[in-house]
């Protein structure tokens, strides 16, 4: 009998029916084996111009252990990824280590592999069900009606033993290395190909790792996980919003709280997009006999590449236009700006600190974060084109008398000038007042990049605005000189020197970073072409090594330069080499690195209106949202697994400019997202806003110098938006990117362009007030005559109104006005009466108020 029932039992199961599912777009096909039902059949656009894919399985997966999971560090991994080179970063040792726990290397538990034992067809959909000794699961499978490239899945799993539980994806099917084009985890790896070296894969993101890691959702920008291969097909898997942890849970910072995994590889190592939930020994991972999980998710499945399905994944499934309607604010950015002036010109605030230093007066301010070295006596500036920018536009005293001369001095003694290895370079970033010499963040070495950054950027940015400063023209020749006698003969650079034994340190790494940028900066002051050619050798080799293959370095030292906004700078790096060389590979790089940097920036949750409690105050859900906001670093081991993502938008004026220049919605809303509505995170005292998220109203810190770099990323925004809202007919002259966190410029350096008349950038200070905070304004004055020009920005997505004040002060007596529309064209005189009027703008809008004086 028992004989008898071991051949019937195959037969009935290969008696049982074929089941699909199939659309216009898909078709899936499985079918009864011995083994269960396997998937047999994918065709992508069934009928003309269909595509089969290749070995199709269909195969799941189910964790299991009676305990909490092994928690022992696997020291000999840890070693062969090169461990011991974080051993003196206190910040990130322990993130470090941690990723060598069987749960993120996704050793743990008992692996239950399985195919579905019985199958029906049914009205929505296909039904599954299968039962082990640890757990029954019905799985229904069914078409997306509105996203018909999308399957959606619905896993139902029962206890069938008391235990901890994880459930995997299914893999639709593997991509073989060879047939990789692209694959992406947003936030943690990119890259074309498996990476073996486990330190730059698992630590930098530079590729994909070797091994089925997986990874938490804190610092998941996007929430998919997904490859593209070389027939271009793209997969990705997107969990149902909810899923995964919500980073502020009714009262407190739940970012620490892990309920979703996301891997490029399943369990057997094969090239998988694959999510596990819940995740084993986290939260609700332990049911009791009888208890149930539920996962929902989709696959994504298209003839398309991978910033196609992204932004589906981002746009259709998380609901991103959400982040940018629901925006309000209490106060405008360019309110903030002014209110930041205050605050900057105040000593004690704003931590102002001058000291003699090699026969100078130096000056900068109190950097109260981590240097090694450092006895809280630490110095740094921040953004010297915002310094210079701010000076020129407001016209303010103080920061003409008492900032900008020792700050420039602090450049000078910045830069080492005596015979040896290291003349020309920056010898630090900050200045130690007690022991009187400058240092880098974590170590005595000397980077290429910071000669690009301190000595280059810097200077070149003064020099914008104090063209005729020769010793500053010569400091610039020195350091451009300097680092062509650093660049090898491939176009790149060392990552740093040691400082006493003037050999190559981190050599472990290559400079995946924009250090090329600095020659440009000396050729446009200069005019020397071998400053050009020696920048086009670096992007070269740049572009090769870093934009295509996806793999980029940060400047942080304190974490060991794990990639960070570096990468968003390179974009604007190679824009901007692209339009001094005309050469369109690079304005392709450019467009393709901002790509990538879209990765930076969250998308989960979708922000709602649901109140919660933040430090004892209430504030709706999207008032304290990361949407749209970008990480300092992300991975395995970035600030944002600590700190959450930063406040400090220096994208947002380059994504701007590349949404003008490409189409590409993503761009703009991402901006939008980031620099509109962050009240939340505003000091009421000083309108600085946090660096991290973490901090939510906290204010600067430890870093007062961040409100330098706050001034520039939100004028390099306004002017942006002015330029993209105008069609480019208003414009002003970009300067060069600032050290160190991004990629935006400053302005007023020179005049620009309002309809084709001469104007010089103003930001007049208690003279004009424009009511409703969702109305933004720049102002600028005629070159010639006396004609002064409001440009008014709707930042929002309903119509605004607004009143505004001319309050005399520093204005002249303004009789007439007249309103324009974003192409300049006269839509009517304004009625001026006792300083006011009123102007209503659409969405979106631009209008410009021309203010002449007829006496």
């Amino acid at each position: 009998m028992l004989l008898l029932l071991a051949h019937l039992v195959p037969a009935c199961l290969f008696a049982q029916q074929n089941v699909v599912l199939e659309n216009g777009h898909l078709r899936l096909k499985w079918v009864p084996t011995a083994g269960g039902y396997v998937l047999r059949e994918i065709v992508l656009n069934p009928g003309a111009d269909s595509l089969a894919l290749d070995a199709p399985e269909g195969s799941y997966v189910g964790l299991y252990t009676a305990g909490k999971p092994d928690t022992a560090i696997n020291t000999g991994l840890l070693a062969e990824a090169k461990g011991h080179v974080f051993d003196e970063y206190k910040y990130i040792l322990n993130r470090w280590r941690d990723c060598f726990r069987p749960v993120p290397l996704n050793t743990a538990g008992e692996a239950v592999s399985f195919f579905p034992s019985s199958a029906r067809s049914s009205a929505h959909g296909v039904e599954f069900m299968h039962q082990t000794d640890r757990f029954t699961a019905q799985i229904i499978w069914s078409l997306d009606r509105l996203y018909t490239h999308d399957v959606l899945v619905e896993m139902r799993v029962t206890a069938r033993q008391a235990g901890y539980f994880s459930f995997a994806t299914p893999t639709l099917f593997n991509t073989e290395p060879g047939d990789l084009e692209w694959a992406m985890l947003p936030g943690y790896f990119q890259g074309r190909a498996i990476q073996p070296d486990l330190l730059r894969a698992y630590a930098y993101g530079q590729g994909i790792p070797s091994l089925p890691v997986v990874v938490r959702e804190r610092t998941a920008s996007t929430l998919a996980a997904f490859i593209q291969n070389k027939q271009g097909v793209t997969l990705a898997v997107i969990p149902e919003p909810g899923t995964a942890a919500d980073p502020w849970a009714d009262s407190r910072d739940s970012r620490d709280q892990w309920r979703l995994g996301l891997s490029l590889m399943n369990r057997g190592g094969g090239l998988s997009p694959t999510l596990y939930h819940p995740v084993l020994g986290e939260v609700d991972s332990y049911l009791n006999a009888g208890e149930e999980r539920v996962f929902r998710f989709r696959y994504s499945l298209q003839r398309a590449d991978w910033f196609k399905v992204y932004k589906h994944a981002i746009y259709d499934v998380y609901d991103f236009d959400e982040a940018v309607r629901l925006k309000n604010t209490r106060q405008s950015l360019t309110d903030r700006v002014r209110s930041m002036l205050d605050y900057l010109k105040d000593d004690s605030t704003s931590l102002w600190n001058v000291h003699n230093y090699q026969g100078l007066e130096i000056g900068a301010q109190s950097y109260l974060g981590g240097v090694v070295g450092a006895d809280k006596d630490a110095m740094k500036n921040a953004d010297y084109g915002a310094m210079w920018m701010l000076a020129r536009i407001t016209q303010d005293a103080v920061l003409n008398e008492t900032r900008l001369q020792p700050a420039r001095n602090f450049k000078l003694t910045q830069q080492q000038t005596a015979d040896g290895f290291f003349q020309g370079a920056a010898v630090g970033q900050y200045y130690l007042w007690k022991s009187k010499r400058f240092t880098e963040e974590w170590g005595d070495y000397v980077e290429p990049i910071a000669l690009t950054y301190y000595t280059l950027l810097d200077i070149g940015n003064i020099l914008l605005f104090e063209p005729d400063d020769k010793e500053l023209k010569d400091r610039l020749r020195r350091g451009a000189d300097k680092l062509l006698e650093w660049q090898r003969p491939d176009g790149s650079w060392q990552v740093a020197y040691d400082r006493h034994t003037e050999q190559p340190a981190f050599t472990d790494q290559l400079d995946l970073r924009p250090t090329f940028y600095g020659l440009l900066v000396a050729h446009r002051l200069l005019g020397d072409k071998k400053y050009l050619q020696g920048a086009i050798r670096g992007a070269d080799w740049y572009v090769r090594e870093a934009v295509n293959k996806g793999h980029f370095l940060g400047v942080c030292g304190d974490v060991r330069f794990v990639p960070d906004f570096a990468t968003g700078q390179s974009a604007q790096a190679l824009l901007d080499l692209y339009e001094q060389t005309g050469d369109t590979v690079y304005r392709q790089a450019a467009i393709d690195a901002a790509r990538i940097y879209t990765a930076s920036v969250y998308t989960h949750p979708t922000p709602s209106q649901r109140v919660k409690e933040v430090k004892g105050k209430r504030k709706e859900d999207w008032e304290i949202s990361q949407v749209g906001l970008s990480f300092e670093h992300g991975g395995t081991l970035g600030s944002a697994n600590g700190g959450g993502p930063i406040l400090l938008a220096s994208h947002a004026g380059l994504f701007v400019r590349m949404a003008g220049l490409t189409g590409e919605r993503l761009f703009l809303d991402m901006a939008r997202a980031a620099a509109w509505g962050r009240d939340a995170f505003v000091d009421p005292a000083t309108r600085v806003a946090s660096y991290y998220w973490a901090r939510m109203d906290a204010g600067s810190g430890p870093f007062p110098h961040h409100a330098w770099w706050q001034v520039g990323w939100i004028t390099d925004y306004l002017i942006a938006e002015i330029a993209l809202r105008s069609d480019g007919q208003i414009n002003f002259p970009k300067g060069f990117i600032t050290p160190k966190v991004g990629p935006h410029q400053p302005y007023g350096f020179a005049d620009g362009q309002i309809f084709g008349a001469p104007a010089t950038l103003y930001l007049p200070i208690g003279a004009v007030t424009v009511e409703n905070p969702r109305v933004d304004f720049m102002a600028a004055k005629a070159t010639r005559g006396t004609a002064m020009y409001l440009m008014l920005l709707n930042n929002s997505t309903t119509a605004q109104r607004s009143s505004v004040s001319l309050q005399g002060l520093a204005l002249p007596a303004y009789s007439t006005a007249v309103l324009l529309d974003e192409k300049g064209e006269k839509l009517e005189d304004v009625r001026v009466e006792e300083g006011r009027f009123a102007v209503d703008l659409p969405p979106w809008g631009l209008k410009v108020i021309k203010l002449t004086n007829q006496t």
